[in-house]
Formats: structure tokens, sequence, C-alpha cells
């Protein structure tokens, strides 16, 4: 996902970004979780950022959400404005679909 992309995004009905992080295992384990939600909601329209990798990206994601960033961390977007934030533990196969009703 490029600058552009992720703005178009952050500005979709809906959308989840998942910050994540390969060097953490508690964002590992928050992937996991994030995994088995997109695969029973293909749905759901989403992508995710190494935050290592594309620092720039991920803090242009904070910046532009207003929210403080975290990793592993997940937003979902409904019509352009975070309504759900999520980070560490919080992240849940259950949480993710709670935030989704």
């Amino acid at each position: 996902m490029d600058r552009s992309g992720l703005d178009n995004a952050l500005g979709a009905d809906l959308f989840l970004l998942f910050k994540h992080s390969f060097r953490c295992p508690i964002s590992g384990r928050a992937f996991e979780e994030y995994d088995e939600f997109v695969a029973a909601h293909p749905e759901v329209p989403t992508g995710w950022i190494d935050v290592v990798a594309d620092r720039p990206l991920s803090l242009h994601a904070a910046e532009r959400t207003g929210v403080t960033h975290q990793s592993p961390q997940a937003l979902l977007i409904r019509d352009g404005s975070v309504v759900w934030d999520a980070s560490h533990g919080s992240i849940t196969e259950a949480s993710l679909e709670q935030a989704l009703d």
C-alpha cells in the first residue's frame, strides 16, 4: 500500500487497517487474530502496514486518523472516520467481530 492508496482507504465507507511489526511476538499473535478475522470476512476491505519497513506510511496513518501510533494496532474506518481502534492484546478475532457489528 502506498500513501495515496492509504488515503483512499481511510476515506472509504468501510476499511480495516492493521499496523504490524514482524519483530514483536505480541504483534505476531495479534496478526494471527486479524488473519482469522479476514479469512472469515472476505467482504471487509482491509490492509496492513509493516510499521518497521514502512514507518513513514504508519506515521501518516496516525496523522490522518488522529489515533496515536501503536503496534500492533487495528483501526476500523466507517465513512472516512475511525469508529474503533485497539492495540496489543485487545486485538482478537472476537473484538474485530464486535467492532464490525
